[in-house]
């Protein structure tokens, strides 16, 4: 990954955290494709650091706090691995200032819906529950500018993939970014009708 291409706050925290020590090669290609704002699929094996790549993609993009309503939002297939990205997020931002919350299913709605109006700049959130507080006008989509789907292949089909249509008709001129550990016909049907000519990023 070149470094002197990402915004300071970024660069000390990779280094902080020795991140650079360890080069992932599919986040230094992630990131330069996530950086122009066209649509992609991430595919990789799990464990290859694509997780990370799309958080570091997201503070690079976003790189401070704007206004109060989210510009980017994470769908995450469990709250175990929002959580996880919460995390991740929370050690390479934190130079940034920039504000992220997590909601998740089972959550309590009403304090989940209090916490995004105080004001974010990400989202991270589990498909049924984004669902759930769009519903119920939880979130102000009005701003939003990247959406990152985290292990889409982990996607339920019949209750979560939906989700990502409904947001899709909702929304124009947004950057999707898509990762994946392998693929299958859901993801051939998504690009058909939600990318647009998404790029390809993979292992060597």
């Amino acid at each position: 990954m070149k470094l002197k291409k990402l915004i300071p706050e970024l660069v000390n925290n990779i280094i902080d955290l020795a991140y650079d020590k360890e080069p992932r090669s599919i986040q230094g290609k992630s990131m330069s494709v996530i950086k122009s704002g066209s649509d992609v699929f991430i595919q990789s094996d799990e464990g290859t650091g694509k997780s990370t790549g799309i958080v570091m993609g997201a503070i690079q993009r976003l790189q401070k706090p704007v206004e109060e309503a989210p510009r980017a939002i994470i769908v995450a297939p469990t709250k175990e691995k929002a959580f996880e990205l919460e995390e991740t997020f929370d050690k390479l931002s934190y130079r940034t200032k920039l504000r992220a919350f997590t909601a998740f299913d089972q959550g309590i709605i009403q304090y989940q819906k209090d916490m995004i109006y105080e004001g974010i700049d990400l989202l991270i959130v589990t498909p049924r529950r984004l669902m759930e507080l769009i519903s119920c006008t939880g979130v102000p989509m009005t701003k939003v500018q990247m959406i990152f789907v985290d292990d889409f292949d982990k996607m339920d089909k019949a209750r979560e993939i939906p989700v990502l249509y409904h947001i899709e008709n909702m929304i124009d001129k947004v950057q999707y970014i898509v990762t994946t550990s392998s693929w299958n016909e859901s993801l051939d049907m998504f690009d058909e009708r939600v990318m647009k000519g998404a790029q390809m990023v993979q292992m060597d």
